[in-house]
């Protein structure tokens, strides 16, 4: 009870915060007051944190963001059907929306996360776009890691286009590896939150794990692997082409982009959006779209989204 509370009663204040209602703490109680609706979803999330609680794992207030947002989508999609229960029906705990790795459990923290990781189970290619914050790169990460320890892949290539260099790094200083990586920074950053940082280096050495600018992906047939195309919004329509193509027997693909954030030359179109376009009608690839509802960091991050978006379409009338 200590640790679903929090210190000083944090978790319940945000809880409160969060969706107008009263919380009562009595003993090994807790009193809910308030709007019926809102209630009922506080109920389901207080449900949902006890269970990961009894699974040993910590929780705190992205983890009441996360079954916030679970909670709150089920009540609207069944809001004829807003009755309390003792029950967890909150997915977030779900075991087909959580990522297992043997330094950490990353759980889905929005619907859209968890559909985004049921689609990379289910399909081997999938195009994960929206804005920067809700997960796409870091859970298509996660994922290559689990797939990797349960055996089901050889090796994990995580790419990006270095539009910066313009795909021609020979005059940053150093060797390749110097001049790629401050371009591939997020996804090292990923990889270390889910794996040791020994077995990183190690894996990186012997070649399981292979991580450079798509340039390098020319040319090749990428078989037995999980191979992910990140920033995928600053392709040109020839790069993607081209890394489409190099799919070979028993690989997954996962492209993902952010199609506000475009960092092209003027009149250059982007590969992504390109081929979303021309895919989109393929029954055997999923395309799953994030909105600033499903960032999950700081909750400023939702709101200057929307503001930025809001204010391109004014300047656009």
């Amino acid at each position: 009870m200590r640790d679903l509370v929090g210190s000083q009663n944090e978790n319940l204040r945000h809880i409160e915060l969060s969706l107008n209602i009263t919380v009562h703490c009595r003993g090994n109680q807790l009193i809910l007051t308030g709007n019926e609706k809102n209630v009922t979803i506080a109920q389901d999330v207080l449900n949902a944190l006890w269970n990961k609680l009894e699974q040993n794992q910590d929780v705190g207030v992205q983890d009441i963001d996360a079954a916030l947002r679970f909670s709150s989508k089920i009540i609207h999609d069944n809001k004829d059907e807003c009755k309390s229960n003792d029950k967890q029906t909150t997915p977030y705990l779900d075991d087909k929306n959580i990522i297992k790795t043997r330094k950490k459990i990353v759980n889905a923290r929005s619907p859209a996360q968890a559909k985004y990781i049921e689609q990379m189970r289910n399909k081997d290619m999938v195009f994960a776009c929206g804005p920067g914050g809700t997960g796409k790169t870091y859970l298509g990460v996660a994922f290559a890691v689990m797939l990797f320890l349960e055996g089901k892949i050889d090796r994990m290539i995580f790419t990006r286009p270095a539009v910066e260099a313009g795909e021609n790094l020979g005059f940053l200083p150093g060797d390749i590896k110097e001049k790629v990586d401050p371009y591939l920074r997020p996804i090292y950053d990923a990889l270390f939150d889910v794996m040791h940082g020994d077995k990183v280096a190690a894996k990186i050495a012997n070649g399981d794990i292979e991580i450079a600018p798509l340039a390098f992906m020319r040319g090749r047939t990428l078989k037995n692997a999980f191979v992910l195309l990140d920033e995928a919004q600053n392709t040109t329509s020839m790069q993607m082409k081209m890394f489409l193509t190099r799919m070979g027997e028993g690989t997954k693909m996962i492209i993902t982009g952010d199609p506000s954030q475009i960092d092209l030359p003027d009149k250059t179109p982007s590969g992504l959006v390109e081929a979303q376009k021309i895919l989109k009608g393929s029954q055997n690839i999923s395309f799953i779209n994030f909105t600033s509802k499903d960032v999950v960091r700081h909750k400023l991050v939702s709101e200057v989204i929307d503001a930025y978006s809001q204010y391109d379409q004014s300047k656009s009338r």
